[in-house]
């Protein structure tokens, strides 16, 4: 079967509030509508946003991908697996 080897991605969304300018871009793209914008500021007046169903995201990167101010990190487990089997000590 051609789909034998898929298994599930999980890892961590990481939002810089610092950077986040409040576009919406990550929220209105966001496939899986996993993220909203805050009700809270951050330092420059912007609401920034924040995982409002952390169970709903897939870690597509697309919020990553579409952020402007590089405010969004996303991080999957898969991913550190690798390096962690490389040698090399993720951050």
């Amino acid at each position: 079967m051609a789909f034998g080897n898929v298994k599930n991605v999980t890892g961590v969304v990481t939002i810089n509030w610092n950077w986040c300018k409040g576009c919406g871009f990550c929220v209105g793209f966001c496939p899986t509508k996993a993220l909203t914008l805050s009700t809270e500021y951050n330092a420059k007046g912007y609401h920034p946003p924040y995982a409002k169903s952390p169970e709903k995201c897939h870690y597509c990167m697309y919020c990553q991908m579409i952020c402007p101010e590089f405010s969004i990190f996303v991080t999957r487990n898969d991913e550190t697996e690798d390096e962690t089997k490389k040698g090399v000590t993720p951050k």
